[in-house]
């Protein structure tokens, strides 16, 4: 089958929303975005498979180290750093806290996915943390090691927040949840093995200080990555070397009916930057962001340190943190799968927040080990699922890349807050129970399920308001199946096909 049968094109247009007045300059259909085309979908189906072996594996094979590479020093800190570093009273939660002062601060880069060829900005930022995240081995004291927390931070935040806006470019609007979530899901897998490497590590005796050899044998493998990043990641699908002429022109047939456009690496618009700002809806994804990365952030770290403190040795409590996070890595790849396949992110947002809400009452409110372990188990299973089903929301519902990249700076510069309560809700002196950071985590968690509650309220007015101008999407179909109304290219853009996602 060559390429003309493979795709039959028909004139199409593009349409602006009343409910987006500000939009005149979204992305129109150019002279290729102007024709719609149909696709082969056994062909289509190929090139899907082959992005999430290629690219989807890749990214997340990146953020399962970037993420170990973070939250190591909760591990590190059991096996002997606190004692060798002299992290007295709250210099530790410091550490935590610096992190994320800076991971805030440079949370600018996630839109540079859209400027800078993105392999060429991927190598270069995997280069950055891996060579802060070794140095932490030979940290010499609290002021060094506060030093290369802030660099990690400032270089890491190039990376993962803005990864879901790259993974915009290679998948459709119902293709993107899950891969946020199998990308997402990189982190509580990362958790699993963690306490198992770390006792691995640290259950030897090297001449070597345990945490340093920690930090050494999880650092090295991201500068191993270094050179894989540079030559395997494409920077769009039609630029893919693994996908043959014909499952590229299926690429570039899907980034046509997605925008309009085939290559999407090309600048920003400032305009759809300043509706971005003006529009209440990243703002409040932002809000349930910073709701659970009060918990996503402090759960890793002082995971070790609860076990420990409910009777368990250090080294069984870096065992025992592996299987709550295994949980959670399963939850986090079915429930945005289950989302996409019903459309319905806001509902599986709420249930899994008030999961995560009775883990950590769990926890502050029992005394026995068991029905707190179960707590654990809880809380990872609502949290970092609760993670992968808001980074696709928040995307799902701006309707231009400019808009989607900037409604990804608004989450992280608002969400990425959370962290700085997160890391200090647990301090030492609250021992063992930390009941203080449990209720503020379950209260957070609870107020996440009131933001997507609202947020999805708002979302279903407004598709009946373009329901109302436009037509229901089952009535324009019914409209075009019967010739009276012609295609739509770029629905991912504002247009009259264009529905928000609850």
């Amino acid at each position: 089958m060559n390429t003309d049968q493979q795709l039959q094109r028909t004139r199409g247009g593009n349409g602006v929303s009343d409910l987006e007045p500000d939009l005149e300059n979204v992305q129109k259909p150019g002279t290729e975005g102007g024709e719609m085309v149909e696709i082969d979908l056994a062909i289509e189906k190929r090139v899907v498979r082959k992005l999430d072996i290629r690219v989807l594996t890749l990214l997340a094979a990146l953020y399962l180290l970037a993420f170990l590479d973070r939250s190591n020093i909760g591990n590190a800190r059991v096996a002997g750093m606190e004692e060798d570093l002299d992290l007295d009273g709250r210099l530790y939660e410091w550490l935590l806290t610096i992190f994320y002062i800076s991971y805030i601060l440079f949370q600018f880069q996630g839109i540079l996915w859209k400027v800078i060829p993105p392999h060429r900005w991927c190598a270069f930022i995997v280069f950055g943390w891996g060579i802060v995240a070794t140095c932490q081995a030979a940290a010499f004291s609290w002021g060094s090691e506060m030093a290369l927390r802030f660099l990690l931070g400032a270089t890491e935040a190039g990376f993962g927040p803005g990864v879901p806006f790259l993974l915009s470019f290679f998948y459709r609007r119902t293709e993107l949840g899950l891969r946020c979530g199998l990308f997402v899901a990189a982190a509580p897998l990362a958790s699993t093995f963690a306490g198992a490497l770390a006792f691995g590590i640290t259950s030897g005796h090297s001449k070597l200080a345990n945490w340093r050899l920690l930090f050494l044998v999880e650092g090295i493998p991201t500068l191993l990555m270094v050179p894989v990043a540079y030559f395997f990641l494409p920077d769009s699908p039609t630029q893919a070397r693994f996908l043959t002429d014909e499952e590229k022109a299926v690429a570039r047939a899907r980034s046509i009916r997605q925008t309009g456009k085939v290559e999407r690496i090309d600048g920003l618009n400032w305009k759809d930057i300043r509706a971005t700002l003006l529009d209440v809806k990243p703002w409040l994804t932002s809000l349930m962001y910073f709701s659970c990365n009060v918990s996503f952030s402090s759960l890793p770290v002082f995971l070790p340190s609860i076990l420990e403190d409910m009777g368990f040795t250090a080294i069984h409590a870096q065992g025992l943190s592996a299987p709550p996070y295994f949980l959670s890595f399963v939850v986090s790849i079915v429930t945005p799968w289950i989302a996409d396949r019903y459309q319905q992110r806001g509902l599986t947002i709420i249930v899994l927040s008030l999961v995560g809400a009775s883990g950590y009452i769990l926890l502050a409110t029992c005394t026995a080990v068991a029905p707190r372990y179960v707590g654990v188990f809880l809380a990872a299973s609502g949290v970092f699922p609760c993670i992968s089903n808001i980074l696709p929301w928040v995307m799902n519902n701006q309707g231009s890349d400019t808009r989607r990249g900037m409604a990804v700076i608004i989450l992280n510069l608002l969400g990425q807050c959370g962290p700085l309560l997160g890391t200090n809700v647990f301090p030492h002196s609250d021992r063992p129970r930390y009941i203080k950071g449990q209720v503020i985590c379950a209260s957070f968690m609870l107020f996440n399920a009131f933001v997507a509650l609202s947020l999805r309220t708002l979302l279903v007015w407004e598709n009946r308001v373009l329901d109302k101008k436009y037509g229901t999407l089952a009535e324009r179909e019914r409209r075009r199946a019967e010739g009276r109304e012609l295609p739509v290219v770029a629905e991912e853009n504002y247009g009259p096909d264009y529905r928000y996602v609850l």
